[in-house]
């Protein structure tokens, strides 16, 4: 029903870098200190070791003091001496823990690329806009207050109108709704705009007059719907440097994307 829900999903699911990630790159853009910061049992503990998991902590929210800088040589201490004692009981050498290792390795070198391919590669405040004209182009001007019921075939739906047209209430019809997000609320969808849905669902909404229900059961590839329309009003977009954040990430998540794509075509996979 929903692609709101998609368009949301790629939005806000998942910034393309975490803090540690960020932290990492600024303690990274600095000059790293010569020398070691600590040793245990003849292990130094390097000072480029020490700026990153500083700088993390940092990003994390915590005040630059001598207090955090002893915390933090003591922690990068005592996880010193446990790898030094894994290693000694040989986990290091059993095949499931080798590989999280090299999968935790990939991880962090992804997404540091990442990280710099994307501020290398910055998307204009014009690519934005195009973005948002287009997306309101697509919301359009109304939005929708709907109810719906989504069943699994057309005999159902068609039952289900038969049933309306003998009074029955629409919200407890919904209880047999295959919908689980809207079923427990009498196939209450709240309000929405018509390009929010996929486009079956969307066409056949924007047809009905207030206060009524399709009378023909509506095909999507969730199933077939039964839909009431209980109220429009203009819709108001929300200004562009509102959501500008979010119109950025979804850019650039689509910039990675196409360029794993790329790499993925001329890539030779046997």
């Amino acid at each position: 029903m929903h692609t709101l829900s998609k368009l949301a999903a790629t939005l806000v699911a998942g910034a393309l870098l975490t803090l540690p990630v960020i932290a990492a790159e600024k303690a990274a853009a600095a000059p790293a200190k010569a020398g070691t910061v600590a040793t245990v049992n003849g292990t130094a503990i390097s000072q480029s070791l020490f700026d990153a998991f500083y700088a993390e902590q940092k990003a994390q929210g915590m005040p630059d003091s001598a207090e955090l800088r002893n915390a933090v040589k003591e922690e990068l201490v005592r996880r010193e001496l446990l790898t030094q004692e894994a290693k000694k009981a040989g986990v290091d050498k059993n095949p499931g823990i080798s590989a999280q290792m090299e999968l935790a390795r990939q991880a962090v070198l992804i997404r540091a690329f990442i990280q710099d391919y994307v501020k290398k590669h910055p998307i204009s405040d014009a690519q934005l806009k195009s973005e948002y004209d287009a997306m309101k182009a697509k919301l359009g001007g109304t939005e929708y207050k709907s109810r719906h019921i989504l069943v699994e075939t057309e005999d159902q739906a068609k039952t289900i109108i038969d049933n309306l047209k003998k009074g029955a209430k629409f919200d407890e019809l919904a209880k047999q709704s295959k919908d689980p997000g809207s079923k427990e609320n009498g196939g209450d969808l709240g309000w929405s705009a018509a390009g929010s849905y996929v486009p079956p669902f969307a066409e056949a909404l924007t047809k009905l007059s207030k206060g009524k229900y399709t009378e023909t059961p509506v095909k999507t590839d969730f199933g077939w719907h039964v839909i009431l329309l209980e109220d429009s009003r203009p819709l108001e977009a929300p200004a562009f440097e509102a959501i500008k954040p979010q119109l950025a990430q979804r850019a650039n998540q689509q910039l990675v994307e196409k360029m794993i794509i790329d790499l993925r075509t001329k890539a030779k996979v046997q």
